[in-house]
């Protein structure tokens, strides 16, 4: 075929345990995440060329590779926060479609929850600053006080109250119900999310994600893999990818989310209209998140965001938008950089494999069309991939 002209499938997706894992590291989760993602394809491992990782150590893919006992002649080790994966399978497909790879795998694994843990047992965390952010840490900007100015800025100039903020809280929990992996599964209120502690003015603790541990893959390959593969294949139409900021100070507009010129270029790229789209995993480490990626994504126009969130529109049961179908990372996994969790969920959606949970059209039938938008920092970065069956 020539170079640019194969078509890219995901054809194997698996999460490694999730949650609280005491007894395993990064690199054991990274290796139980690829063994079952490769089951899942049927596919053998002599057959993965490309590895994309990143957050462990400083050569991510080289030791993975390694770890797995991988030989590949593709790598990626792209890193921009949250976003990093979506930004990865952007990559990948690229590579698979010119030749320059035919199966790629995405791997990730953490202990994000044990190690702080431990830390704070020894005695051992540290803070730091270089570069940019060393002009900003002094004056207390955390992350999450970053994302509360921006949920501020948006409630300020558009109206949008803590109660519809609490609202995707809410439908996020809903959905994580009926997710048996999911690390929270019980109801929650908007009261809930209003009287908890507060963390940084306005989000109080249930407006912030969980944080666990985990790990997922992902493996993408060309078209002619497909028919060897033992699950449907989900292709992927397009993707974009955008970075914004590093310091608050160089953000135009607080509140639009890098999401907006990556979601534009995913969809152009595919030719598919958000209204076209049938379920949509969203980046969810704080409430707003959501809130504005939805807006920036196109489904519905700046400013409007609270209102759409509510009345349950973002549930599977009844929600005429699923978003965040497994829990999100509000409230069924985070362990760090959670965009990887995003195209497992939207992939077992468009296969019809996700139970209780499962998405479905007035005839019964698997959706069609997903989006899986993951952003990065503090909206430093944003990665948008449309899938469909």
């Amino acid at each position: 075929m020539p170079p640019g002209s194969r078509k890219v499938a995901i054809t194997g997706v698996a999460l490694a345990d999730c949650g609280r894992v005491d007894d395993a590291t990064p690199y054991a989760l990274h290796a139980q995440a690829a063994r079952r993602a490769l089951a899942d394809a049927g596919l053998d491992r002599s057959l993965v060329d490309g590895l994309a990782s990143a957050g462990t150590g400083t050569l991510a893919p080289v030791e993975i590779a390694e770890y797995l006992g991988l030989r590949p002649t593709w790598v990626d080790s792209t890193s921009v926060g949250g976003s990093t994966w979506e930004v990865m399978a952007a990559h990948a497909a690229d590579a698979i479609a010119a030749g320059h790879a035919n199966a790629v795998l995405l791997v990730y694994g953490s202990t994000a929850r044990a190690d702080i843990r431990a830390g704070r047992r020894t005695g051992t965390l540290s803070f730091g600053a270089r570069g940019p952010l060393q002009f900003e840490v002094p004056y207390g900007h955390t992350l999450i006080a970053k994302y509360a100015m921006a949920a501020r800025r948006h409630m300020i100039e558009h109206g949008t109250t803590i109660e519809q903020l609490a609202q995707i809280a809410v439908q996020a929990r809903a959905n994580a119900a009926l997710n048996p992996d999911a690390m929270f599964r019980d109801p929650i209120t908007v009261d809930d999310v209003l009287s908890g502690r507060m963390i940084a003015d306005p989000f109080t603790k249930l407006h912030c994600c969980i944080r666990s541990d985990g790990g997922a893959a992902v493996l993408l390959a060309a078209e002619e893999y497909v028919r060897d593969c033992r699950t449907a294949p989900v292709w992927v139409l397009g993707t974009g990818e955008y970075v914004s900021h590093v310091s608050m100070s160089e953000w135009p507009d607080l509140t639009v989310s890098p999401a907006a010129v990556s979601g534009r270029l995913a969809f152009e790229r595919a030719g598919v209209r958000p209204e076209e789209i049938e379920l949509a995993q969203i980046y969810d480490a704080f409430t707003y998140m959501t809130l504005v990626t939805l807006e920036d994504l196109g489904f519905c126009a700046k400013g409007e965001g609270g209102a759409f969130v509510e009345k349950g529109r973002l549930k599977v049961e009844g929600g005429d938008l699923p978003v965040n179908t497994d829990g999100g990372g509000l409230s069924a996994q985070h362990p760090g950089m959670r965009g990887l969790f995003l195209l497992v969920e939207a992939v077992r959606q468009l296969r019809g494999e996700a139970g209780a949970r499962q998405v479905r059209r007035p005839d019964g039938s698997a959706p069609q069309l997903a989006v899986a938008s993951g952003t990065g920092g503090w909206f430093c970065s944003s990665g948008t991939v449309v899938l469909g069956r």
